[in-house]
């Protein structure tokens, strides 16, 4: 095998609440995570020159970083020092999913790396492990892992799978002027401080009440913050809704807002409304499609 192709897809989150603060630092969350079609684009291929070479493509200010700080080199880097495998492999990754906005693309590429490379050289990483590696590259990277729709709880790192729902149509606002630091919007929560590990009696009502057969129930707890210091965020979900959406959505901790409409043709149309922002027109993604396209395309 020469050649690996493959996509990284951004997430939505369905529901997201933030029980509090936990003694370590980080927030107790419960979460509903859910692929949608939008994705980047990751090449992976041997080079005869040892180490890792990286070239983004699409975004200015990644391209500009120092590679070694990039997720996706990050996460070749772990899995050549798990497989103790330090052939030389070049990268391309093509942005499309635009970064800080609450839509997971950096990790998403991270997972999309690890499971590019594993079909790369043929190798095998045993799944909770290379969950725990996940983890330790960010929060979210364990969800991308396995796709679909899955709750997640603690840091947003423990993964439990959920029944897919029917596919649905999804606008993506994207302000180019807006940025949330994740930092600033936890702070911004004030969130209690947690004396004891959160129970688990809250799981049964994400499991059945998030985008079930019998009903919605979108939420996010950082709209309330989010929306206070940039109120334009909140202008957009209003406007999103007036257009036609039946329901709409801070994206993660921002600044993306999204719009669930009932065909693609209406956020096509409502895309219209939004001239100084990107937008994006995707779908909702089944875990089986999502493991299906993750498998690669090999050249």
């Amino acid at each position: 095998m020469k050649e690996v192709r493959i996509p990284a897809f951004a997430k939505i989150n369905l529901r997201l609440e933030i029980l509090g603060k936990r003694p370590d630092g980080y927030h107790e969350l419960r979460t509903i995570f859910q692929t949608v079609s939008l994705h980047d684009d990751l090449r992976l291929w041997r080079a005869r020159k040892p180490g890792i070479s990286l070239s983004v493509v699409g975004n200015a200010a990644l391209s500009g970083e120092p590679v070694e700080k990039n997720l996706v080199y990050r996460a070749v880097h772990a899995l050549q020092q798990e497989l103790k495998d330090s052939d030389g492999i070049e990268i391309e990754l093509k942005k499309k999913i635009p970064a800080g906005r609450g839509l997971g693309g950096g990790s998403s590429d991270a997972a999309a790396a690890m499971i590019g490379y594993l079909g790369l050289s043929g190798k095998k990483v045993a799944s909770e492990r290379l969950m725990q590696m996940g983890a330790s590259l960010g929060a979210d990277v364990p969800f991308f892992l396995q796709g679909g729709r899955a709750l997640g709880i603690g840091r947003g790192d423990e993964i439990y799978p959920l029944p897919d729902i029917e596919k649905k149509s999804v606008l993506i606002v994207s302000p180019a002027d807006i940025h949330v630091p994740t930092p600033d919007a936890y702070r911004w929560l004030n969130a209690p401080e947690l004396t004891k590990t959160a129970e688990n009696p809250k799981l049964w009502k994400f499991c059945v009440s998030s985008w079930s057969v019998q009903g919605t129930g979108l939420w996010n707890d950082f709209e309330g913050a989010v929306f206070q210091h940039y109120p334009r965020l909140s202008e957009i979900k209003r406007e999103l809704l007036r257009r036609g959406a039946t329901e709409a959505l801070l994206a993660g901790s921002g600044s993306a807002v999204i719009g669930v409409f009932p065909s693609p043709a209406k956020a096509r149309r409502a895309a219209v409304g939004f001239p100084l922002d990107e937008t994006f027109v995707c779908e909702t993604v089944s875990r089986a499609k999502y493991n299906r396209l993750m498998r690669g395309r090999s050249v």
